[in-house]
C-alpha cells in the first residue's frame, strides 16, 4: 500500500510501529491460512514473538510498501513466517529492501481461545531447512524464557528530572482495548502492540535527542500473555544505553484486565528498540551521552552495551563473509 502522511513522522519517515504492524498482518494472514489447510477445528494464528529485525533503510510518504511473507519451519505447535518489506518509488520505479523480519505464530483454536492446536507440515525442499528450522525454533524457545524471567521491572515517574537522564525521557502511553484492536478471538493483534510500543520508544528517542529520530532496529520481541479486548493497557518505554550513533530503550506492554476481576496486572509484551537521529538533510547525528544515575541504570546501560557490541560483531562478520563470497 502507498504510505500516507499520518503513516509517518513530520520529517516524512515512516513510522517502524506502521512498518511492524504491516509485517504482522502479513504473517498472521499466512499462518492463519496454512493452519486453517486441513480439515480440523477453525483458528486463528496468534503471535508469539518477533525475532531482531532491521531497518535497512528509511521510507517515505509516497512511497509504496510491498511486503511479503513466507512459512519457512513448522514445529507441531508453531509456524515461523519470513516476511520481506520491498519499498517502491512510483515515480522513478526504483526499489530497495527496508526490512526482513522473522516471526512466530501459534494456532488457537476459534472455540476455545486458550487452546493451541496443532499445525499441520510443511514440505521442505532440503533435510537442511528442517533441520536449520529447528535450530532456530529451539533458540527462541530459551530466549523467551529467559525473557519473562527478568520482566518484574516497573517505570516510576521521576520529579524535575535532569536532561539527559533516564528519568527525564521516560514516557508511558494507556491505551483501552477497543474491538478495532482485536483480532476474532478478542484479543489484540500483536501489530497493534508494536505500533504502540514504537510510538512510546519513539517518543522517549526524541526527548533525549530533541532532533529527528528513526526506528534502526527492534530486538526480539516476546509476548508473553494474550490482552483481552476491554483491559487497558500501559505501554512504557526507558533509555538504557547509548552509543556514539545510536540509542537503545527497553519496552514493556502491562495490561490491567478491568472485564476479569479475579485477574491482577500483568506484563504482557516486552522489547528493546534502537533508533537513531538524523540532521534534516537525512544524515546521522551523535547522540547526547545518557547519563545513569543509579546502580539499575549502570547494570542496565552495561548490559545494553554489551548487546550492542555483540550486533556490532555479528554485523562486522556477516560483511565479511559477504566480501569473501
Amino acid at each position: 500500500r502507498i504510505m500516507r502522511p499520518d503513516d509517518a513522522n513530520i520529517a516524512g519517515n515512516v513510522h517502524g510501529g506502521t512498518i511492524l504492524k504491516m509485517i504482522e498482518e502479513a504473517g498472521a494472514i499466512i499462518s492463519t491460512r496454512h493452519c486453517n489447510s486441513q480439515a480440523g477445528e477453525p483458528c486463528v494464528a496468534a503471535l508469539a514473538r518477533v525475532e531482531r529485525t532491521d531497518f535497512l533503510s528509511p521510507m517515505c510518504i509516497g512511497e509504496v510498501a510491498n511486503v511479503s511473507a513466507e512459512i519457512t519451519y513448522t514445529s507441531r505447535h508453531s509456524v515461523e513466517v519470513q516476511v520481506n518489506v520491498m519499498s517502491e518509488n512510483i515515480l522513478t520505479g526504483a526499489k530497495k529492501v527496508t526490512n526482513k523480519a522473522t516471526l512466530w505464530y501459534v494456532p488457537l483454536s476459534l472455540k476455545n481461545v486458550n487452546k493451541v492446536l496443532e499445525v499441520p507440515p510443511i514440505q521442505y525442499a532440503r533435510k537442511e531447512q528442517e533441520d536449520e528450522g529447528k535450530k532456530r525454533y529451539e533458540e527462541q524457545k530459551l530466549d523467551r524464557l529467559e525473557t519473562k524471567q527478568r520482566n518484574g521491572d516497573v517505570i516510576f515517574p521521576i520529579i524535575n528530572p535532569e536532561p539527559h537522564t533516564v528519568g527525564y525521557s521516560q514516557s508511558s502511553l494507556i491505551h483501552l482495548v477497543g474491538p478495532s484492536d482485536c483480532t476474532l478471538l478478542g484479543f489484540v493483534h500483536g501489530g497493534v502492540t508494536m505500533k504502540l510500543m514504537d510510538e512510546v520508544a519513539g517518543i522517549v528517542a526524541a526527548r533525549h535527542c530533541k532532533t529527528n529520530i528513526v526506528t534502526a532496529s527492534v530486538d526480539a520481541i516476546n509476548f508473553h500473555e494474550k490482552i483481552k479486548k476491554g483491559s487497558v493497557i500501559t505501554i512504557s518505554g526507558r533509555m538504557t544505553f547509548t552509543s556514539n550513533k545510536s540509542m537503545e530503550i527497553e519496552v514493556f506492554v502491562d495490561a490491567d484486565p478491568f472485564v476479569d476481576e479475579s485477574r491482577g496486572r500483568y506484563r504482557a509484551v516486552s522489547a528493546f528498540f534502537t533508533y537513531v537521529s538524523l540532521s534534516k538533510e537525512g544524515k546521522p547525528l551523535p547522540i547526547p551521552q545518557l547519563l545513569t544515575e543509579t546502580e539499575d541504570e549502570k547494570r542496565r546501560f552495561e548490559e545494553g552495551k554489551g548487546r550492542y557490541l555483540q550486533t556490532k560483531a555479528k554485523r562486522q562478520a556477516q560483511m565479511q563473509q559477504a566480501a569473501q563470497h
